[in-house]
């Protein structure tokens, strides 16, 4: 049996980060899309507390907290889309419209 013909392929090492996008941006898109993530999974356990809270006929969130989170979690998602796809001023107030969206909600909702 005679042996496939074969060639060594070169190999580069995987980059580990964008060495184009300084260590601050960096800092920023990861706080802000931690931001957004929270706020869906918050706005997913209010949907999931209404509805064991509707099975059981304990008192559950009210409207306003069931409307209110998965907005909020919604504007906080397509900001961070913006603010990932875009650089410089316009991904620096989308993350703001990340945070905003997120304080909104928590200081709506949850201050008591």
């Amino acid at each position: 049996m005679s042996s496939p013909d074969t060639e060594q392929l070169a190999t580069t090492p995987l980059p580990v980060g964008d060495p184009a996008v300084p260590e601050r941006r960096r800092f920023w898109r990861g706080l802000t899309g931690s931001l957004a993530a929270g706020m869906v999974v918050l706005a997913t356990c209010v949907l999931v507390i209404a509805g064991i809270c509707l099975f059981t006929a304990a008192p559950g969130p009210g409207p306003l907290m069931l409307i209110g989170h998965p907005v909020a979690a919604v504007l906080a998602v397509a900001a961070q889309r913006i603010a990932d796809a875009r650089t410089g001023r316009v991904a620096g107030f989308a993350g703001l419209g990340v945070v905003v969206s997120v304080t909104a909600a928590l200081s709506l909702f949850w201050w008591s």
